[in-house]
């Protein structure tokens, strides 16, 4: 009890029990009916509702986004990726905060590079079997080739694709080179194998991830003039 000129506090504790935060956690996850989250999963939701706890600035921008999916690679190097598949509608909000996001992520994660791909729908090319009259023409972001040009967008975001080349080998196969902006070079150089295997996971399809080399990337004596950068035209294609 509290004596004479004692003002007693009201202010009250509400901590978050832990059965609590895993209700929480599992709303994180949009998945079909019937499928139970993996662990994976579950721990990719904790960690999104710790950050919410922990990082008030992030709050407003994450406390509505969800995931549908989380996959671990091993990739060179001995090193794992986590990717993390997310709702298309909300492929904009994540880009607000993507960066950040990923640096938290990739702590709590024990050093694991954590790539984020939206989840979209590949539609089959119309033919005479499958034509029903009157529905609508399939739209170009749901073939095959722009899906799969979206991966690689997202895979590599906040960097920007500054070019891409394709090689004809003699056996027929094509091998795709992916030029990414240089100036993000030190950020993202120990992540290139990351994409590569990613890449080749949810395509079947070689790409290597590299950056456009510049002519002015040779060896200067002191005093010469430094000379002006310029990319390497990225539109050719080669045969070899």
């Amino acid at each position: 009890s509290c004596g004479t000129g004692c003002v007693q506090s009201t202010r009250t504790t509400n901590p978050v029990r832990m059965e609590d935060r895993a209700v929480l956690a599992r709303r994180k996850i949009v998945q079909e009916r019937g499928r139970e989250p993996t662990y994976l999963e579950e721990m990719v939701a904790q960690a999104l509702i710790d950050l919410e706890g922990s990082a008030a600035e992030l709050r407003p921008d994450i406390q509505d986004l969800g995931f549908h999916e989380a996959r671990e690679y091993d990739v060179a190097g001995g090193r794992k990726a986590v990717l993390i598949f997310i709702p298309y509608r909300q492929l904009r909000q994540y880009h607000k905060v993507q960066p950040r996001l990923v640096r938290e992520l990739e702590k709590k994660f024990s050093g694991r590079h954590v790539l984020f791909v939206a989840k979209r729908t590949i539609l089959p090319k119309e033919t005479r079997k499958n034509h029903i009259r009157g529905r609508q023409k399939r739209p170009i972001s749901r073939t095959l080739s722009e899906v799969q040009s979206a991966i690689l967008e997202d895979l590599v975001y906040p960097t920007e694709i500054v070019g891409k080349r394709i090689r004809f080998k003699m056996d027929g196969s094509r091998h795709l080179r992916v030029l990414l902006d240089p100036k993000d070079h030190a950020n993202i150089e120990c992540k290139l194998d990351t994409f590569q295997t990613v890449y080749k996971k949810l395509t079947g399809k070689e790409a290597a991830f590299e950056f456009p080399i510049r002519e002015d990337q040779t060896v200067k004596r002191e005093g010469d003039p430094v000379p002006q950068c310029s990319l390497v035209s990225n539109e050719r294609i080669n045969r070899g």
